[in-house]
């Protein structure tokens, strides 16, 4: 298909940079997309997402994480809005956080007790906090590059930021044991916790896969320190395993910080742990007043049903894996060079020699106008309502695409919108 106009997006851009910061603020700005993608949508179904000026797409971000059954899942949203009828934001709790909190403890191995906020960040701030809490120490050791929310303490900006909001923190390379060994010894014996991605994410450069020598490594250099151990699970929670990630690698965390797709858009997040970590979870003070909402665990519950049955994963792993092997078919039969990282159901897309994402941006864009909406240099998402014919759709796109980028890539101008990120 051929994406029409974007007045109606331009209009509320315009009308946007009247009122909201920068015209738009946070991860969901356009500012540094190639142009023409729109900065607006009206509605989503399934695994496809129509624009304010109602434009179609099969969309391949997936509201950057939380979709992974579907936008306006049926089953799911009938029960959040079933809830929503009975109480959601009430003087305490339903008790369907106790209901949520034995369904995720049931699942994830290494956890025995859950606390539900609403974002990824609530998560992650709230494990360094009852790490140190539980260790009564305060170094905090992270990869360079990871990203674990928009806090102070972790944001990948410094502006608005103090020297004190980054005190007590070492940082080291990703998947490098021997990195991660000198980090610990600087540490002395004031380490409080290391917090890892399951798997490597940095912006703007390839996914890494964990070995399991640098994941059990963490485990036992945290061990042997008195340190807990924090995975942070929230954008890969329940998109590669039933559990969590680092589980399978035999390097079961102290605590995992969730979110994205557990109420399958709905907000919630949730921190999980195990016993060593629980008297520092008991001991911080940790709230929000829509923290114990009922309508998301309600649309959670749904979504650990179809967790524990399995069959969703199956079928996302095939359909990322025929996604990944059509692509590369189809970059090679145009002589691109094309570098697809990172699990099948997460895919990365990089060109070769494009350190300023000219050839990206320009290949995204072609796939925009033809119904695709991917990502020039963040990591997509498969989700459970994508079929087979989604990905014919994708794969004809792609082939024009890749096509028209062979014809013009000698010729592409510098990126204006997006220079080469340092370092």
């Amino acid at each position: 298909m051929t994406i029409g106009g974007n007045s109606a997006d331009v209009a509320l851009r315009d009308r946007a940079a009247k009122v909201l910061p920068g015209g738009m603020y946070g991860h969901l700005s356009a500012r540094l997309l190639p142009e023409g993608y729109p900065q607006f949508f009206a509605h989503g179904a399934g695994a496809e997402l129509w624009d304010v000026d109602g434009n179609r797409y099969i969309d391949f971000m997936c509201a950057y994480g939380p979709n992974l059954f579907g936008y306006a899942d049926p089953e799911i949203d009938a029960a959040y809005t079933a809830q929503l009828r009975e109480g959601d934001t009430l003087t305490g709790p339903s008790p369907l956080i106790v209901e949520l909190a034995e369904a995720m403890t049931s699942q994830v191995a290494h956890a025995e007790w859950a606390v539900f906020c609403k974002n990824g960040t609530d998560a992650t701030t709230a494990a360094v906090m009852a790490a140190r809490a539980a260790t009564r120490k305060r170094t905090l050791l992270r990869a360079r590059g990871a990203y674990h929310g928009a806090a102070p303490w972790c944001t990948p900006r410094d502006a608005g930021v103090a020297p004190g909001d980054r005190a007590n923190q070492i940082l080291y390379d990703y998947n490098d044991v021997a990195s991660l060994e000198a980090a610990v010894q600087a540490a002395g014996d004031d380490l409080a916790a290391i917090i890892a991605s399951p798997i490597g994410q940095p912006a703007f450069a390839p996914q890494t896969l964990p070995t399991p020598e640098y994941a059990r490594a963490a485990r036992d250099l945290a061990t042997r320190a008195g340190a807990m151990l924090i995975v942070d699970e929230v954008r890969t929670g329940y998109r590669t395993t039933t559990g969590s990630v680092w589980d399978t690698l035999g390097a079961a965390p102290d605590m995992s910080a969730w979110g994205k797709v557990l109420a399958n858009g709905h907000p919630l997040s949730a921190l999980l742990g195990g016993p060593a970590a629980r008297k520092g979870a008991e001991k911080i003070y940790v709230t929000g007043s829509f923290w114990f909402s009922a309508a998301p665990m309600a649309a959670a519950l749904v979504v650990q049903k179809r967790v524990r049955e399995g069959a969703y994963l199956t079928h996302i792993k095939a359909i990322g894996a025929a996604l990944r092997t059509g692509l590369a078919e189809r970059a090679d039969r145009h002589g691109v060079g094309f570098a697809q990282t990172g699990p099948e159901t997460m895919p990365l897309f990089l060109f070769d020699d494009d350190a300023d994402f000219r050839a990206g941006f320009f290949w995204g864009s072609q796939m925009l106008r033809r119904g695709v909406y991917v990502h020039p240099w963040h990591n997509m998402f498969i989700n459970a309502a994508m079929t087979e014919a989604h990905i014919e759709r994708t794969l004809a796109a792609a082939d024009e695409a890749f096509a028209a980028l062979a014809a013009a890539q000698a010729s592409l101008p510098p990126n204006a919108i997006l220079a080469a990120p340092a370092g």
